[in-house]
């Protein structure tokens, strides 16, 4: 396959919100926060509408050529967003929730009381669609970034709610540190730290 992973800028970052939030339709997380598939599928294009421009002014939006993968990376010192960013991002973000808001902020507390301090490359999200699962892309996308955190000496962080995901993240380095789920029932998660290379 010769896919190539390259910086998602301009129109390309349309590409990388529709990857994104085809790939989220299933996340456990996002399934417990808005359990209604349609009401999610709508959500998760208005949140990605959101998320992604605000990603990639802090890290990097990576696609793979033919939009099958895309993944946002928060650079070092960017994992915790600051008030100038909420502040932008807020008033979207409770009109793609609406009602679903309380157990969205659950599951972000439960993500930022967990991520760990310090210099590291924050895998903030990343997807496959659907169709092209199953034949690397998530990998080769993932690879591309790490090659860049090992070249600096630095460490990445990923949480995820996925448990098929935690092998494919620990064949790529990644070590579990901390497991916790969220409270009233919600989504077990797993800390994952990649050390640097």
């Amino acid at each position: 396959m010769n896919d190539t992973i390259e910086r998602a800028a301009g129109d390309q970052l349309r590409g990388v919100m529709a990857t994104l939030a085809l790939a989220f339709r299933t996340d456990p997380a996002l399934a417990w926060i808005l359990p209604g598939a349609d009401h999610r599928a709508r959500a998760l294009r208005s949140l990605f509408r959101t998320l992604v421009p605000a990603d990639a002014r802090a890290g990097v939006a990576l696609r793979s050529s033919g939009d099958e993968a895309a993944a946002l990376w928060r650079a070092p010192g960017e994992a915790h967003s600051g008030t100038f960013e909420f502040l932008r991002t807020v008033l979207p973000l409770v009109a793609t929730f609406g009602t679903a808001l309380p157990r969205g902020l659950k599951v972000q507390g439960g993500i930022d009381a967990h991520r760990p301090k310090g210099r590291f490359w924050y895998l903030h999200y990343v997807g496959v669609r659907p169709e092209h699962q199953g034949k690397g892309h998530g990998g080769r996308i993932i690879r591309a970034q790490t090659a860049v955190a090992d070249a600096e000496g630095l460490p990445c962080w990923l949480e995820t709610a996925t448990p098929g995901n935690v092998p494919l993240y620990e064949r790529l380095g990644f070590i579990t540190e901390i497991e916790w789920d969220v409270p009233g029932g919600g989504p077990h998660f797993w800390g994952m730290m990649r050390p640097a290379g």
